[in-house]
This record gives C-alpha cells, structure tokens and sequence, in this order.
C-alpha cells in the first residue's frame, strides 16, 4: 500500500514504511522461503504424512499389512516420533532403549524406529501364531507376561491396550477398503501408499514370506 510517498508493508503485527522513489520492485519470495512461514498445522500435516510413508514402508518390508503397524503407531505415539513415555519408550511405535538394542535399531531415528517395531511385531505374531491379541499384548507387557498367564495377562492397561489397536486396526481396513473402492471408480492412478507397496513387494520380502494377522 503506497501512503504520502511511502510504501507501506505489513509485518506481522506491525508495518515496515519505505520511501516510493527508493524502490526499484518487488519480487516474490521463493518457494524455499515460503515453506519456513508455514503454520503450524500444515506442519502437522506434512510430518504425518511422513510418519504414515516410514510405517507402510517398515510394514511391507517385515511382511506385516500396513494398517496393523500403523494402528499401533496410532495408539502408542499418535504417529509422533518425538513422543517419550514416562517408562521411558520412545518414537512412533514406543521402543524401550533395551528392545531397540535387541533389534539393533536406534529408536531416535524414525525409519529405524518404525522398522524396529515392525520386526518386533512379526516376532511376536509368530511367537503366537498369528493371534494378533497375544502379539499386541506381548508388545505392550512382554512375552514372559503372555506366557506366564497363557493369554492376555489380567492388567488392565494391557488389556485396554489391545482392543484400542484392534479397534483402531478395524478401522483403518475399513478406510482402505473405501479408498480402494473409490480408486476404482475414478480409474487408472496409484497413491504414494500404493507406490510403495509395489516398489516393496517388488524389492523386499516374497509373497510367501509375510505374515498372518489374525484378529
């Protein structure tokens, strides 16, 4: 805006005011430039976006579907990897320091904490064969505690635990039956998801190599 020979620009909360015959243009901010005054909630956005790509890859690379791992991610961190409980577990699917140095992974780091606990997962899934409640609750109390009570042991955070991941599971097969449905009907197109599930089960572990989940 141009007032008594000023040009006057806004700032935040405030204006900056620079004399008209100084000047010369005005350019656009590159993009670059633009992506640091992002709010706060495309942020959010994109590092979800991020989180769900690290799981589905973590996912198809043990073998696992990917709405399981990422139903976990959900209940434990929220999808946030900077997420830290008070026991002291860390990251997108809540690895405690010790079980990340079981699987050779470094909780910090996203991908290998998502991978980690994927791997830990299908551990479990085999251990139990199959039985998604005995895997869930072994990944939120330990095995010796599944095998001591030969079940889902009696406590009550575990047991809320796994029906809150079994739920979140449900729904999410839910939503990627919708959105494989509606990819249909809209014809010829692939979503990164869909990427990368192809470029993984072209790349990664045979068909015959991935394992069951029973709910």
């Amino acid at each position: 805006m141009i007032s008594d020979g000023m040009l006057v620009v806004q700032s935040g909360s405030g204006t900056l005011q620079f004399p008209v015959d100084q000047v010369d243009a005005i350019t656009a901010l590159p993009a670059a430039a633009l992506k640091q005054t992002l709010p706060a909630s495309s942020a959010a956005e994109v590092s979800h976006a991020t989180a769900v790509d690290i799981l589905v890859r973590a996912a198809l690379q043990e073998g696992l579907e990917p709405e399981f791992v990422r139903s976990v991610a959900m209940v434990e961190s929220g999808l946030h990897q900077e997420a830290i409980s008070p026991k002291g577990a860390v990251g997108l699917m809540q690895l405690m320091p010790t079980t990340a140095g079981q699987l050779g992974v470094d909780p910090q780091r996203s991908e290998q904490n998502a991978l980690g606990g994927a791997a830990f997962l299908r551990r479990m899934l085999i251990r139990y064969n199959g039985n998604s409640a005995l895997a869930l609750a072994a990944y939120n109390a330990g095995p010796g505690a599944v095998d001591k009570y030969k079940g889902v042991p009696p406590f009550p955070e575990t047991r809320r635990y796994v029906v809150k991941v079994l739920a979140e599971y449900a729904r999410q097969q839910r939503a990627q039956t919708e959105k494989s449905l509606q990819a249909e009907k809209a014809g010829p197109g692939t979503s990164s998801e869909d990427a990368l599930r192809a470029e993984t089960a072209k790349a990664g572990k045979p068909d015959g190599d991935h394992t069951a989940v029973q709910r």
